[in-house]
């Protein structure tokens, strides 16, 4: 009774060693190296051999005991090998068949004799291998990966196919963790392997490929006034200061800028000089002209005269009075850098800023050209602002330019105007963002391709 225990717990060591050695292996070969000679040690037998399943591909004997590498021109490997294909083709029952209280993965070795073979397998039998063997397949999930075939003088007992049972699988285990990966797509084409699986995907797809979806686009967008007044230069001058800074609020009345007087007053003063020469010119005539029928024919020439320099006067004096000018109505002064408005020449009309309200604001999109779609006033867009990630405001196109002009980026693009809909906030004026343009419904396929399609057709020109 002692000598069975020591017997049983030295198979037990020896079945915890070839476990050990099979996860340490470091690639297949010597895996399959471990397997058909070390096996030896805890089920004796005289000849095994390792056949690896090809999947779709008829397989091949990968190893074989007593021998380094296995030539798969030799005589007894190509018997062998045909002797798998028979096995896994007569036997496949032993690769779903599993005990109800099994692990997955567990697989009864089954034993078998030339008998389960055809004849002219049978025939060479007594020449390679003696009278029994043992088939043990090894499975994964369903799938088989290959079998090991033993082969000895006596039978196979329970207690030997318990103990290769259990080592299966631990080489299961091992043969998984040293297969490559695979990779997506070839999961993909793996989970497509089964023609029904293949067909309705494929169906799925195509008819995925006419699911309706909105077409949008994507185009900068910037808030800006709506409906502002514009402050343009009264005169033709130099802008001597700006009494505003960019984005102040003013009322009406506020002085805005200056223009430099120094040419106005130049002239308004000599305007006066001139008003009051011919205004004593005159004084002058009219009291001679009492005395003097000459002078009298004079008057009417220095009157004339003294009312041109008045009105020179007059003209004067007001011009210089236009060069201070005030807000006409409140608002917010929108203009850039006032260093680049100070000792600026301006011409008369040309725009020096902006008053507009705060709370009467609107959008201004650029429509690349590149991404130009079918958008009709009344169409809804969508600014996301870049300084509030997480808030966004809706819009109805108003009017759609119908030429494209240049872009402060060079782009060229259609100007959209749109006004905010909605009871809620306003965003601030000025604020920068990206507008997703809403256009017709279309083909998903016309979607995923429409950009590729317009791209290609620039390039054959058709």
């Amino acid at each position: 009774m002692t000598g069975n225990i020591h017997i049983e717990a030295s198979r037990l060591a020896l079945l915890w060693q070839l476990s050990a050695r099979a996860r340490a292996a470091a690639n297949e070969a010597a895996l399959a190296f471990t397997i058909v000679n070390e096996t030896q040690a805890l089920v004796p037998y005289r000849q095994a051999a390792w056949w690896r399943a090809g999947g779709a591909l008829p397989g091949a004997v990968a190893a074989v005991s007593g021998l380094p590498q296995c030539d798969p021109g030799a005589p007894y490997v190509q018997w062998l090998g045909a002797v798998c294909r028979i096995l896994a083709r007569q036997l496949p029952e032993q690769a779903s068949v599993q005990p109800s209280d099994a692990v997955p993965g567990y697989v009864q070795p089954r034993p078998f004799a030339a008998t389960d073979l055809p004849a002219e397998l049978a025939a060479d039998w007594g020449e390679w291998w003696p009278a029994h063997a043992l088939w043990l397949p090894l499975v994964d999930s369903q799938r088989v990966m290959g079998a090991i075939v033993f082969a000895r003088e006596e039978p196979f007992g329970a207690h030997d196919t318990v103990l290769l049972a259990e080592l299966a699988q631990v080489w299961v285990h091992a043969l998984r963790a040293l297969e490559p990966h695979a990779s997506s797509f070839a999961r993909a084409s793996n989970a497509l392997r089964k023609g029904k699986l293949r067909k309705r995907v494929l169906i799925a797809l195509a008819l995925a490929c006419f699911a309706p979806v909105p077409l949008s686009v994507l185009a900068p967008g910037e808030v800006t006034a709506k409906d502002p007044f514009v402050v343009r230069s009264p005169l033709d001058g130099v802008i001597d200061r700006l009494d505003v800074q960019p984005n102040q609020r003013v009322s009406a009345g506020t002085p805005l800028f200056s223009l430099d007087a120094t040419t106005l007053a130049s002239r308004n003063a000599l305007a006066r000089k001139n008003f009051d020469a011919a205004q004593e010119e005159y004084r002058q005539t009219a009291q001679l002209a009492v005395t003097d029928d000459k002078d009298r024919l004079d008057l009417a020439l220095k009157k004339g005269k003294l009312e041109a320099s008045a009105v020179e006067l007059d003209y004067a004096a007001a011009q210089l009075a236009r060069l201070h000018v005030t807000a006409a109505r409140a608002g917010v002064a929108v203009f850039s850098d006032p260093n680049d408005w100070n000792g600026r020449a301006v011409s008369v009309g040309e725009k020096v800023m902006l008053l507009a309200d705060p709370a009467h604001v609107e959008l201004t999109a650029y429509l690349p050209v590149a991404e130009n779609v079918e958008v009709k006033p009344g169409s809804t867009l969508t600014l996301y602002p870049k300084s509030s990630p997480l808030v966004s405001y809706e819009a109805r196109i108003d009017t759609i330019a119908y030429r494209a002009e240049p872009t402060a980026d060079g782009v060229l693009a259609y100007r959209i105007k749109a006004s905010f809909i909605g009871d809620g906030s306003r965003p601030a004026l000025g604020m920068m963002g990206t507008t997703r343009i809403h256009g017709r419904w279309v083909p998903l396929a016309y979607y995923l391709l429409r950009r590729p399609l317009a791209t290609l057709r620039q390039w054959l020109g058709w």
